[in-house]
């Protein structure tokens, strides 16, 4: 197969009877570490494969989501680095401006103090200090995991290179005029008293109320409705549509807006929709962000009803009421005047809150930085048209172009004090001048720095160059830039992924910052359900890995990710994959114990027996098959081969076949357990980038060498031997049959009985021995009668199950259950021979009918051999 086969015995081939993950894997990894393996060497002449971790949150710890995403980009590093690459898995933190701002703001409130009392300075040191001593907690979680990152290149977003990158864009940007400072709609948060980003935006069906309400007197009246009537303070026109003639007679004028002393015009816009409501609406353009293009259209004033912690501003009775509080009593004052002409409550409608702190977003004009994303999203959208970056699964591609192609400028500032402070300074006069990592600052009187900080989306945007040293022209950047592939989930893929590919392209002369988007989906609970705290299903994958071991978690999550699709994960398929590592354990011990050895080359094929060529051939697929699904990122499928290929190929079937081989001992008994060693040695290596523990310990043992870390990668030999194969299968097809006869019959799986065993007619006369250990067939003897007989695939096996099973009630219950399958097929066959049913009925229910009139047959013919193999009496 590989150099790898070539290697020395073990010294100490004998291995514990059980397999304890939490004894090795601690351990394991700190000499993994130590030893150098997962380190880059930018000087080295191997060809690069790089990934950049998707930095998790300063304040976060590992959850079912990190864990997944660890687990496939850990299998691909892993496998590059055996295949002979120069492999660099970046890891690092994001600061998390907003998340790390309101854990270290807790932490004061329970000294009675707020970041005020502390000043910008003094806060700002006080979460470098919370980080220090608190944060990055999910490195060591990482560590647990397993996962091969180069920790000695980890980066900060706020660490002294990153926090120079990102003065340099800004500044290329702000040159460029593409970062300017304008009043526009954002969302804000009044709790984190910031702007934030439409990921930070979580919309849930909340129960609200829809108000009707007249403007106007007399002739001059219009309704319209809201769910948000405190804006109303705010209104400065109402619209129409330029067609509807309900209310051409009224375009022009001005109207008196309820509440208040000032009347308002109404406009005719296109934007409005005649059909919907009233067909007129009310237009607030300080607070919500379709109004205020209306407003822009038609130059109307922009009124600010609400401070930042949205409470009412305006002069009048309202002034000084919270928002939800203003709008019952608003609500109160336009019935008291007889305007409310309809009320509906509850009105479910979809509410944006914010992500943090869950409170209700306030959409607000405020001034604020921005990035002109037209030219950068372009070259982002082309990256993908003209094929120098794939999106995987392909269908992805779409809602990436729906994204990146009506992209709206960003608002890159926030009114925090921890993150990028905007590396901008006011004068006096109203100058405004970007400063570089190696600029002077103005100074004098009345020059002061802008006080917000940049939205965290921002430095993270750089991270695939910036965390290479950019914008120094490093040797890591000149190796390891582009990326290889970035692994993420889609449900980030509007939000971090276009802002890396505007940046990457921008900044790197027009090299896109990977070739490749791998999207996975999200992990739910066994049901498909959403994990959440609040739903009682959010589980700790840490837990699991206490329990199981990690091997268990991280198999369980390769199996379920298919590309761009939900994970389910049960604990109950932990278990599930604990057991199998606990298989390959015991296997391999088993089989190194019984002659399994990497000594020496494989054997020639002519020595070999069928089983053995089946087994090499069988491998050879496999290798060929993972191979093919690693460069499709098909984890589900590649794991679920894998798996299949080690318990039922190898330990299942080959191993059991062997054993009569090893225990009669002699020549073949060595040939055998060579090909043994290599089937074990190669499936090891396949099985390690996903379950690198237990292969790690298995691997070493069989082999003697230092780790199957930096081994090779399993190539195809291209061996194949379709005549074994064939052979096997019809091996495996008596077999199997045989067995299934005995567990109708009731009889237990170890348990023996007399068989007589006609193999003359098929070509498996070698195997008998092996045949009736796997059948449990005791020699005929003297008073041997066939009380069963059962023609399988060409052979004939002959069964004395008397005293083993009652014939007459075996008989009656297998001709109920046949009585009950004819009686299913016959209600297929009534229904699909119905024309009328057949036009009215769905595909999937006619598809439905049509594979229980396959079982029911099926049913038939299996129930009416086992009547015929049994017995009379």
């Amino acid at each position: 197969m590989t150099e790898n086969s070539q290697a020395q015995p073990a010294a100490n081939p004998e291995l514990p009877t059980q397999y304890a993950p939490a004894e090795v894997e601690g351990k394991l990894y700190e000499r993994w570490v130590e030893r150098g393996y997962f380190e880059a060497d930018e000087k080295s002449g191997k060809p690069p494969y790089t990934i950049v971790i998707p930095p998790p949150n300063v304040t976060g710890s590992l959850h079912l989501g990190h864990a997944f995403e660890h687990t496939i980009i850990d299998a691909l590093t892993r496998r590059k680095r055996m295949q002979g690459y120069e492999t660099l898995w970046q890891p690092g933190m994001d600061h998390a401006g907003i998340a790390t701002q309101n854990v270290v703001e807790r932490e004061l409130a329970k000294e009675g103090k707020s970041r005020h009392d502390l000043g910008r300075t003094d806060f700002v040191e006080r979460v470098w200090q919370w980080k220090e001593e608190s944060g990055g907690q999910i490195s060591g979680q990482m560590r647990r995991l397993g996962d091969g990152v180069a920790w000695s290149r980890e980066r900060f977003t706020m660490d002294e290179g990153l926090s120079a990158a990102v003065q340099t864009i800004f500044k290329r940007l702000f040159d460029d005029g593409l970062i300017y400072r304008a009043e526009r709609i954002i969302n804000w948060c009044p709790r984190c008293l910031t702007a934030i980003s439409d990921i930070e935006v979580e919309y849930q069906d909340d129960n609200g109320e829809l108000v009707s309400i007249t403007y106007g007197d007399g002739d001059e009246t219009l309704v319209v409705a809201t769910t948000r009537a405190e804006t109303m303070l705010g209104d400065t026109a109402v619209a129409v549509h330029p067609d509807d003639a309900r209310y051409t007679h009224l375009v022009g004028r001005r109207i008196k807006l309820p509440l208040t002393d000032r009347t308002i015009p109404v406009v005719a816009d296109e934007h409005v929709d005649p059909e919907f409501g009233t067909g007129a609406v009310k237009v607030t353009p300080a607070h919500d962000p379709n109004d205020f293009e209306i407003g822009r259209r038609h130059d109307l004033p922009n009124i600010t009803v609400m401070d930042e912690r949205a409470v009412i501003t305006v002069p009048g009775p309202f002034q000084g009421l919270d928002r939800f509080e203003a709008r019952s009593t608003i609500v109160a004052a336009l019935r008291a005047e007889g305007r409310i002409v309809a009320e509906k409550r509850p009105y479910v409608h979809s509410v944006g809150h914010c992500s943090r702190c869950k409170t209700t977003v306030e959409p607000r004009l405020s001034l604020q930085w921005w990035v002109k994303v037209g030219p950068l999203a372009k070259a982002a959208g082309d990256a993908v048209r003209d094929g120098r970056v794939t999106i995987h699964p392909k269908e992805m591609e779409s809602r990436y172009f729906a994204w990146i192609d009506n992209l709206n400028d960003w608002n890159i500032s926030r009114q925090l004090w921890w993150g990028h402070r905007i590396p901008v300074w006011h004068g006096p006069n109203g100058e405004t001048v970007a400063v570089g990592p190696n600029d002077e600052p103005p100074t004098g009187e009345g020059w002061s720095q802008d006080t917000d900080v940049l939205d965290t989306w921002f430095s993270s945007g750089l991270w695939p160059f910036s965390t290479l040293g950019w914008p120094e022209q490093t040797p890591s950047l000149e190796k390891f830039y582009p990326n290889s592939v970035l692994v993420t989930g889609y449900d980030i893929l509007f939000f971090w992924v276009a802002r890396m590919m505007m940046f990457g392209l921008y900044a790197m002369d027009g090299t896109p910052p990977f070739h490749t988007i791998a999207l996975h989906g999200m992990v739910r609970d066994q049901f498909g359900k959403k994990m959440s705290k609040s739903f009682g299903n959010a589980v700790d994958p840490l837990e699991w890995m206490d329990k199981y071991g990690s091997d268990a978690v991280r198999f369980t999550l390769a199996r379920g990710a298919n590309p761009g699709v939900d994970v389910p994960i049960g604990e109950d398929w932990v278990q599930g994959s604990r057991n199998f590592a606990n298989k390959i354990w015991n296997a391999t011990r088993f089989a190194m114990m019984n002659g399994a050895t990497v000594e020496g080359p494989l054997p020639d094929a002519t020595e070999m027996s069928a089983t053995d060529r089946w087994i090499l051939s069988r491998l050879n697929e496999t290798v060929a098959q993972v191979d093919a699904l690693y460069e499709d990122y098909q984890f589900a499928k590649l794991s679920d081969a894998l798996f299949h290929f080690a318990w039922d190929e190898v330990f299942d079937w080959y191993v059991e076949l062997s054993k009569t081989t090893f225990f009669a001992g002699g020549e073949q008994a060595k040939v055998s357990g060579r090909v043994l060693g290599e089937v074990l040695d190669v499936t090891l290596r396949l099985l390690h980038p996903i379950v690198p523990f237990v292969t790690e310990t298995l691997w070493t043992t069989l082999t003697g060498k230092e780790s199957v870390v930096v081994a090779d990668w399993p190539a195809d030999s291209g061996f194949r031997d379709q005549a074994a194969e064939r052979e096997i299968e019809h091996l495996q097809q008596v077999v199997t049959e045989v067995r299934r006869f005995r567990a109708d019959q009731g009889l237990q799986p170890g348990q023996k009985v007399p068989g007589r065993l006609d193999l003359s007619a098929t070509p498996l006369a070698a195997h008998e021995t092996a045949i009736r250990q796997l059948l449990r067939l005791q020699e005929e003897g003297d008073a041997f009668q066939a009380t069963a007989t059962l023609p399988v695939a060409g052979a004939t096996v002959a069964l004395d199950l008397s005293g083993t099973i009652d014939v007459p009630a075996e008989r009656k219950r297998l001709t109920k259950d046949r009585d009950a399958a004819e009686k299913e097929k016959q209600q297929a066959t009534a229904k699909l021979g119905n024309e009328a049913f057949l036009a009215k009925a769905p595909d999937n229910v006619v598809d439905k009918i049509r594979g229980r009139l396959a079982k029911a047959e099926a049913d038939i013919e299996r129930l009416t051999a086992q009547l015929a193999a049994l017995p009379e009496g």
